[in-house]
């Protein structure tokens, strides 16, 4: 007896997507280097943090270089797009501020931290949220979430893209020409 075959759509680009994550979260980072720890001596915490803050955005950058050298670009037609300035402020009051106030006074404090960071970091990383990057706000890009249009077009996109682009408004029936950063993240080329 053979087995159903179903049909998933899984993710690619599992390191990028990790990466993308990890930059994410850098600005936490950077808030546990100024602030310090007392368990572990400044030289190696700091420089923890700065490989935290530098590797993940070196690599986000770096991903983005390679979608626009290789030319690694999609035409994306918005059926309905929505706005997400709003999860800018769920990302900064759901894990940064709290991340930011915990005391890491003790080794099992630091374990405790680190696991609650992992368990959001896969999170992000399993909900497709690696679109979620400070840098980005801070330069002039919002996020959309793009709805494929409702065409009855078995081949078209059944998935909802993220689209992260200058523009302030996205209307049905928009295409755009964006390069792929993952599967489901794009990044609007400049025209």
């Amino acid at each position: 007896m053979t087995r159903p075959h179903h049909s998933t759509h899984r993710e690619g680009l599992k390191a990028a997507r990790l990466l993308m994550v990890l930059s994410s979260i850098s600005p936490l980072f950077i808030l546990w280097a100024i602030r310090g720890n007392s368990l572990i001596p400044d030289r190696w915490f700091i420089g923890f943090c700065a490989l935290m803050v530098v590797v993940p955005n070196a690599f986000l950058w770096l991903r983005i270089w390679t979608a626009k050298k290789q030319a690694d670009k999609r035409e994306l037609a918005v059926g309905r797009a929505d706005d997400h300035r709003d999860h800018i402020l769920v990302y900064l009051f759901a894990m940064l501020l709290p991340f930011y106030s915990e005391s890491i006074g003790t080794w099992r404090d630091l374990g405790a931290t680190f696991a609650a960071l992992a368990f959001i970091v896969f999170l992000f990383w399993h909900l497709n949220l690696h679109y979620m990057n400070l840098l980005f706000a801070a330069l002039g890009f919002r996020v959309f979430t793009i709805y494929p249009p409702a065409d009855g077009n078995p081949l078209s996109g059944k998935t909802c893209l993220a689209l992260i682009t200058h523009r302030v408004s996205l209307a049905p029936g928009d295409r755009i020409v964006a390069y792929r950063l993952s599967d489901t993240v794009y990044l609007e080329a400049e025209a």
